[in-house]
C-alpha cells in the first residue's frame, strides 16, 4: 500500500494531567503515516487526486488546539478519527504524538504513544415482527447512520421469513446492512445493543417476539471466539433470512471460515 508521510509537525497545545500544561500549554511533535492510493495522482501529476499534506498539517494544528485533553492518548484517538472521517481516500492511519517537554521529573528525549487506527467494513443482520415491521427497520439504519463512526453504505430489500426457534409468533421482516465503521467489534456490540434497547426491544423469551434485531454478522474478515462477539456470526450459514438479504448487497464475500461466498452458502442452503 502506497504511503504519505508527515514526520514531527511541531505544535503548541494546551494537553496533559497538570493545570499548568492546560493554562500554559507545551510543544508537540505530531507525526502520520497515511496508507492511500497514490497511483491516481502519479498518473495525472494533479494535487487534486491526492492528500495535500500541506493543507492537512494546518488542519492536523487546527483540529489539535481545538479542545484540552489530559491524555495524548485522548488527542491521538480524535485526530486519527478526524483524518479518517475527512479523507474517504485513507484506508488506515498510524498516528504518533511525542511530548518532548513531558513534566515527569526525569532526563528523557520525549515521552509519545501512537494509534493505528482504519476504517472497518462489517455486515449487520436486522430483523423485526412488532408492531410497524418496516419502521422498526428504517428506524435503527436512521440511528446508525447519524453515528458519527458509522455509515450505513448497503441495505438490502427486505423479506418476511417465517420465525426460526419459537414458532409461536408473528413472522419476521429482515435485512441486511453494509456498514463502513471506526468501532471496534465490542464497541459495536455495545452500540447495536443500545439501538435495540431505544427501540425498546425486550428480552423475554429466547428467539422470541422482537421491536428490532441486530447481529453483527462478519467484520473485516475477522475470526473471533470473544464470548462478546462471535465472528463470524455462528449460525449465519444455517439461516436462509440472513443469506438472502447479505447476497443482495455482497454476493461474492467470503466467509472467512467456510471458505466459501455468500451465493455459494445460500445455494447449499436451498438444495
Amino acid at each position: 500500500m502506497d504511503k504519505i508521510y508527515i514526520e514531527d509537525l511541531e505544535v503548541y497545545g494546551y494537553h496533559g494531567v497538570n493545570k499548568e500544561e492546560k493554562s500554559m500549554g507545551q510543544k508537540f511533535l505530531i507525526s502520520v503515516e497515511i496508507f492511500t492510493n497514490l497511483r491516481k495522482a502519479a498518473l495525472e501529476d494533479n494535487i487534486e487526486s491526492t492528500i495535500n499534506y500541506a493543507e492537512l498539517c494546518y488542519e492536523i494544528e487546527e483540529e489539535f488546539k481545538k479542545e484540552k485533553y489530559d491524555l495524548i492518548e485522548k488527542a491521538a484517538e480524535k485526530l486519527a478519527n478526524y483524518i479518517l472521517l475527512k479523507y474517504s481516500s485513507v484506508e488506515r492511519i498510524k498516528l504518533n504524538i511525542k511530548k518532548p517537554w513531558a513534566p515527569i521529573g526525569k532526563p528523557i528525549k520525549y515521552a509519545a504513544v501512537e494509534v493505528d487506527r482504519k476504517i472497518h467494513k462489517a455486515y449487520i443482520g436486522i430483523g423485526s415482527n412488532m408492531g410497524d415491521k418496516k419502521k422498526n427497520l428504517n428506524e435503527a439504519i436512521e440511528i446508525l447512520n447519524d453515528n458519527e463512526f458509522i455509515k450505513v453504505t448497503k441495505i438490502s430489500k427486505f423479506y418476511t421469513t417465517k420465525p426460526v426457534g419459537y414458532l409461536e409468533q408473528d413472522d419476521f421482516l429482515n435485512g441486511a446492512l453494509e456498514i463502513e465503521t471506526l468501532m471496534e467489534p465490542e464497541e459495536l456490540v455495545d452500540f447495536l445493543l443500545n439501538v435495540e434497547k431505544k427501540l425498546k426491544r425486550e428480552r423475554i423469551i429466547k428467539w422470541g417476539p422482537r421491536t428490532i434485531d441486530l447481529d453483527v454478522l462478519l467484520y473485516d474478515d475477522m475470526v473471533s471466539s470473544n464470548e462478546k462477539i462471535i465472528l463470524p456470526h455462528p449460525r449465519m450459514h444455517e439461516r436462509m433470512f440472513v443469506l438472502e438479504p447479505l447476497n443482495d448487497i455482497a454476493p461474492y464475500l467470503i466467509h472467512p471460515l467456510l471458505n466459501k461466498r455468500i451465493f455459494q452458502l445460500k445455494n447449499i442452503l436451498e438444495k
